[in-house]
């Protein structure tokens, strides 16, 4: 008997490892093929200008499969920002800001890729704005694999476009913390401002509009 857990317990301990490495089976990030802004139900064109830009959530399944992290559970909606410029000049995205003003009037910023981290890692909100945790560091995230994965994630999501070229189309996800927001998506805006077309002025903000046909089937 003695002699059998001495090779049991070594095979119960790979099998344990075995099975905890199935938990966490990372894919890689593959950002969605975008269209043109102008075909999505949620968007706002500017003639004029010739540029339109558009919004689809990313909060239920099967969209939300894309990531690896389970965003929703903790409290963040991903939103894919596509940006159409039919112009025969480039615009200038790099200075873009985009707010989520819900029903009840909550603004809600963008967040940056650090933020959304120290959103999913629970690490306390320092700032005045719900979830924005400013400068505080993200703890363990050099020596935790699973953080820098999905920080390398993150970082594949995110808008990052410098400039939209003529008769294209750039893409990318904005990430918003709605957790402690009653009904964040129903009667939704989303406000982008920062455009600026080859001259260097700036557009005059997008308001798109979160119709019931781009939200999740949650009823949020």
């Amino acid at each position: 008997m003695v002699h059998r857990m001495r090779y049991f317990l070594p095979l119960v301990f790979i099998g344990s490892l075995f099975t905890g490495s199935q938990l966490w089976s990372f894919k890689d990030f593959v950002m969605p093929k975008a269209e043109d802004a102008a075909t999505y139900p949620s968007k706002d064109s500017h003639p004029e200008e010739k540029v339109t830009v558009a919004i689809d959530l990313y909060n239920s399944p099967p969209k939300d499969d894309i990531f690896n992290t389970h965003f929703g559970e903790h409290g963040i909606l991903p939103v894919f920002l596509v940006i159409t410029n039919a112009g025969d000049k480039p615009i200038s995205v790099t200075k873009i800001q985009a707010q989520l003003v819900t029903a009840n009037r909550s603004k809600l910023d963008d967040l940056s890729a650090d933020d959304v981290m120290r959103r999913i890692s629970h690490v306390n909100a320092s700032s005045t704005n719900p979830g924005h945790a400013g400068t505080i560091p993200i703890p363990g995230l050099g020596k935790n694999k699973k953080g820098q994965q999905q920080m390398e994630e993150l970082n594949r999501a995110k808008f990052s476009a410098f400039a939209v070229e003529p008769h294209s189309t750039q893409s990318g996800f904005l990430f918003f913390d709605v957790a402690d927001v009653r009904s964040p998506v129903q009667g939704a805006h989303i406000y982008l401002v920062g455009v600026r077309d080859a001259g260097g002025s700036e557009l005059m903000y997008f308001d798109i509009p979160v119709i019931p046909a781009n939200t999740a089937s949650t009823g949020n």
